[in-house]
């Protein structure tokens, strides 16, 4: 079984705007709206490449029942933990002379909601997959990924944290199976700035020996590198594509990561290819990569 956990969902309203002016009225001349958070961007992944996932975490009101009734259509199977104060979030993406974003809040998570979602977590075994990522919202304690690892140690869960800052480096000692962060992200924990393939590798190592298994760093149009638990590197250019929607790319890659990971019985390289070319596939279209344009890219991966 995989689960992902996304701590607050969201509708995506994207739209273009040809020409934005600020204090006028605007007018799309595009508009798609999704089930958005990352882990449900990877639950949604993952069920293109055919893998099923359970998705976790919270909703509310109408714009929670929309999450949901989107994502069962698409054969997403949903636990989430129901929420009586507030609404599941609005997001905003508008692309026009440049793309900006508004977020919404989401409801307010109390005790009692935390404790259901330990209730559901405490039914993996150690044949699961547990995918965490995504942003804490303020209604939640800032520790949250430190109490569910925490809470699950032991019990030999496979646990991929795609998150920043001290999210991702407070979990480290608790040895998650995968991390996920971008160069940036990597960059900001150290004080540097990595913009080439073997500069991140002496920092992914840093990460390695503070207690992450694998670490696997994505780096946009530059590619990824990845150093796995048997002191392999990978790394790999950015297969060749015109970027449409950044969005989703990094849940993209985690999601062909994990579904490499599982259909090659751990080939940590045939992973890592599954992982870079699904990312590139959600980046190069306008929703999120299929099975056929992960493929597609993978057959022209330079290796």
């Amino acid at each position: 079984m995989i689960a992902t956990v996304t701590f607050n969902p969201s509708l995506d309203y994207i739209i273009r705007v040809e020409d934005f002016k600020v204090g006028e009225v605007n007018r799309t001349n595009y508009e798609k709206i999704f089930a958005g958070g990352k882990g449900i961007n990877v639950s949604i992944v993952l069920n293109n490449l055919g893998h099923k996932s359970t998705a976790l975490g919270f909703v509310a009101g109408f714009t929670g029942q929309e999450i949901v009734r989107r994502l069962k259509d698409t054969g997403i199977d949903c636990k989430f933990i129901e929420v009586d104060n507030g609404y599941s979030r609005i997001n905003v993406k508008m692309k026009s002379q440049k793309e900006t974003e508004i977020n919404g809040q989401g409801p307010n998570i109390k005790e009692e909601h935390i404790k259901q979602l330990f209730d559901l977590l405490d039914n993996l075994t150690k044949d699961d997959i547990l995918i965490i990522s995504g942003s804490i919202p303020n209604t939640l304690p800032d520790d949250m990924y430190e109490q569910i690892m925490s809470h699950l140690e032991g019990k030999g869960i496979h646990i991929v944290v795609d998150a920043t800052k001290d999210l991702l480096t407070n979990v480290l000692k608790y040895h998650p199976f995968l991390i996920k962060p971008n160069n940036h992200e990597l960059g900001e924990i150290y004080g540097v700035e990595l913009k080439k393939r073997e500069e991140v590798i002496p920092y992914a190592k840093k990460l390695q020996e503070e207690g992450a298994v694998n670490v696997l760093v994505s780096m946009a149009g530059e590619g990824a590198v990845l150093l796995d638990e048997n002191g392999e590197i990978h790394s790999s250019e950015a297969p060749k594509g015109t970027v449409v929607n950044s969005v989703g790319a990094g849940d993209s890659m985690v999601a062909g990561f994990v579904a490499g990971y599982l259909e090659t019985n751990g080939n940590y390289q045939e992973a890592f290819e599954m992982g870079v070319c699904t990312g590139s596939a959600s980046a190069f279209s306008e929703e999120l990569a299929t099975r056929q344009e992960m493929e597609s890219l993978r057959e022209n991966l330079k290796r």
